[in-house]
């Protein structure tokens, strides 16, 4: 069973956490269906199956850059190898589709109290499968990149870098903290050795291991950074 909700207030503390790393999508905004909905979309004159099929695995796998997912997605379920030109224009299309819809999603609930309170205790960060450029903009446009001392995105892996940013900073990974929704994000956190908390909705079914630290909204970081 998970860990309960409430015991992160008194399980996380800020003198024990050095630098915070935020996944985006559905820890800071409420962007997961966004990015779904585009995927259908895109896929949807293949057919339902392949739409099935599609949907499925960018689940299973979110927090892997889009043009990882669509170089694969085309090549398995369509059959379709495609060229550096050809992926860099769906993946053109794609991010047409999601950059303003993400911008006026709602928020996570609690997540800018919880930026608020724990950016005057260390640095935070912003991990990301969005490709970085389109990830800053979307960060300056919703007034949300000054928390943070820098947003990464695509097309550097997490474990990259969340490694890299410890070593320059001096930070050792058993004082930093990962915030993510996802198996991609856990895993990160794991092979970095950092510290993990899960954020799983209340309509959500958690895809991490039993015993993960898991909270449904932003409000109990909040409470732990004061």
């Amino acid at each position: 069973m998970t860990a309960p909700v409430e015991t992160l207030a008194a399980d996380i503390r800020p003198q024990d956490i050095d630098a915070v790393f935020f996944d985006f999508d559905g820890v800071i905004v409420e962007s997961n269906e966004v990015k779904v909905e585009a995927f259908r979309r895109m896929y949807e004159p293949y057919g339902a199956g392949v739409v099935e099929q599609v949907v499925a695995e960018h689940l299973r796998h979110e927090g892997v850059s889009r043009v990882v997912k669509l170089r694969r997605f085309h090549s398995e379920f369509l059959g379709i190898e495609l060229d550096d030109d050809g992926l860099a224009e769906l993946a053109q299309a794609y991010s047409e589709m999601v950059e303003d819809v993400v911008v006026g999603c709602d928020g996570v609930p609690g997540a800018v109290e919880a930026l608020e309170a724990w950016a005057g205790h260390c640095p935070l960060y912003v991990v990301s499968g969005t490709p970085q450029e389109e990830l800053r903009r979307i960060a300056e446009r919703r007034g949300l990149s000054g928390y943070f001392r820098t947003v990464y995105g695509s097309p550097r892996v997490k474990t990259d870098i969340v490694g890299t940013e410890l070593a320059e900073i001096g930070v050792s990974p058993g004082r930093a903290l990962f915030v993510g929704d996802s198996t991609t994000d856990f895993d990160c956190a794991q092979a970095v050795g950092t510290h993990f908390l899960g954020r799983v909705p209340r309509w959500r079914e958690s895809p991490f291991p039993s015993g993960t630290a898991v909270f449904e909204d932003m409000w109990p970081l909040a409470r732990a950074g004061g």
